[in-house]
């Protein structure tokens, strides 16, 4: 750990290490100011900036204490909203001698989080692998694994795999049987590869996702697929409010239920369900084309008299 940033805290505080400093664009500092310092330190007087511009430089941070929730949110994602590419840079790590609130490493692209306690559920864009560092736990980003590989990295729980592909037609494939909880899955993956989640997830499955397919075996919760940007996010369970909100390219799926406010500021994209929704104006139900049953059939392994029992959402 070299080049060491370290924060005590008294006290439980969310968002620590969040590089949207809580969604900044939304609530203009109102919530969270990024020059403020972190409330409940003990001896210092970093800000919330302080952290993120420390892990950004590709230096660590560590925190002695409990966290609160969203810690590490879109850990290593250069954001254009402050100037940024909006792809992933080479980011340090975070340390915490302490437990952690729920969403850690939301929309995480790279970087690493090692926790010396529990991990509250949802987690976030996340998976454990065996640590290189005594006495915490490790945890990578799926989005990092999908573009990079697992490399000498081990999951800690023997359902997870990872297979590269073989270059002749088999793209990489990630196997989530784990049980985890968790929101963001797939967050701006770029790659063409394939991630299967065997159970339920949460927040924001597939969200800026440009490339892939993500196949959830279960239920998926709010805003799923928002923000999709490409690939094709399928749910063989239901999906929660807000599914395809501002989604501009790409395939959602749902073979179940799906609850209300769907599409809402659709620009681009489809959405595919067995039965007739509501959907928010100027998303419209559409004649499904050929290329449309083909994707049908071969994403769900399916025949193309079933392909033709989904109804087809979009901008047409």
């Amino acid at each position: 750990m070299t080049d060491l940033l370290t924060l005590d805290i008294s006290t439980q505080v969310d968002c620590l290490c969040d590089f949207t400093y809580n969604f900044y664009w939304q609530h203009k500092g109102s919530e969270l100011d990024p020059g403020k310092p972190v409330e409940g330190q003990v001896g210092t007087h970093f800000t919330y900036r302080d952290l993120v511009e420390h892990l950004i430089s590709g230096k660590d941070v560590r925190i002695r204490g409990n966290t609160g929730s969203r810690l590490g949110s879109s850990l290593g994602v250069d954001l254009k909203y402050f100037g940024g590419s909006g792809r992933a840079l080479d980011a340090g790590s975070i340390f915490v001698d302490g437990n952690v609130g729920t969403r850690m490493g939301i929309s995480m692209v790279s970087g690493r989080i090692y926790v010396s306690g529990s991990v509250a559920q949802p987690m976030g864009n996340v998976v454990e692998v065996v640590p290189d560092r005594e006495g915490y736990r490790c945890f990578r980003s799926i989005t990092d694994i999908l573009h990079n590989g697992l490399g000498e990295d081990e999951f800690t729980d023997i359902g997870n795999s990872f297979q590269e592909g073989d270059g002749e037609g088999e793209v990489p494939c990630l196997v989530l049987a784990d049980g985890v909880v968790r929101d963001t899955v797939g967050a701006r993956c770029e790659r063409d590869v394939r991630v299967v989640v065997r159970g339920d997830v949460s927040l924001s499955t597939g969200i800026l996702m440009r490339k892939g397919t993500i196949i959830i075996e279960g239920d998926a919760g709010m805003n799923t697929g928002t923000l999709l940007s490409g690939g094709t996010v399928v749910v063989q369970g239901g999906a929660g409010e807000f599914a395809a909100a501002d989604m501009r390219a790409g395939n959602l799926i749902i073979t179940g239920k799906s609850s209300g406010y769907m599409c809402a500021n659709m620009r681009g994209g489809a959405v595919f369900v067995k039965r007739n929704v509501k959907v928010i104006p100027p998303a419209r139900q559409c004649q499904p084309l050929d290329s449309d049953l083909k994707l049908l059939v071969d994403v769900l392994d399916t025949n193309r008299m079933d392909a033709m029992g989904y109804r087809k959402y979009s901008i047409c």
